[in-house]
């Protein structure tokens, strides 16, 4: 468990824009699909049955961008402890040689599944994501 978590992604044919790059969308999709695998790789299983995330804002700075076939490597942090409901985690994709070239900040909202509501993130929750 760690506050911290990393996936490689490589862009596929339908992820290039007219521009011949990765389209903003995918990047936003990405940053989406590693929060949701470091949930699924951390998080008590009995946490994940019982609540889910949404995104309630995106900060995003792009530096750069990949084509085709290039791969980047993505990395989640959570780096301070989640506020009533909301947890900010920070996000960067680098490139093979290391520059970076999408930086992020997103804030989560946990939903309770079993009423729909937004709630107050529990001690227990958070503590397998925060720095220690």
């Amino acid at each position: 468990m760690s506050s911290r978590f990393s996936l490689s992604f490589t862009a596929q044919p339908d992820d290039i824009d007219v521009n011949g790059h990765v389209n903003n969308a995918v990047w936003v999709r990405w940053m989406e699909d590693l929060a949701t695998a470091h949930w699924m790789a951390d998080a008590d299983p009995a946490h994940v049955e019982a609540y889910v995330w949404v995104v309630t804002r995106h900060e995003i700075d792009y530096r750069g961008n990949i084509g085709p076939d290039e791969t980047v490597e993505g990395v989640t942090e959570i780096r301070e402890p989640p506020t009533g409901a909301r947890f900010t985690r920070h996000i960067r994709f680098t490139d093979n040689s290391g520059r970076e070239l999408v930086r992020a900040q997103t804030q989560w909202a946990m939903i309770d599944r079993a009423n729909g509501r937004i709630m107050r993130v529990p001690a227990e929750v958070a503590a397998p994501f925060l720095p220690e």
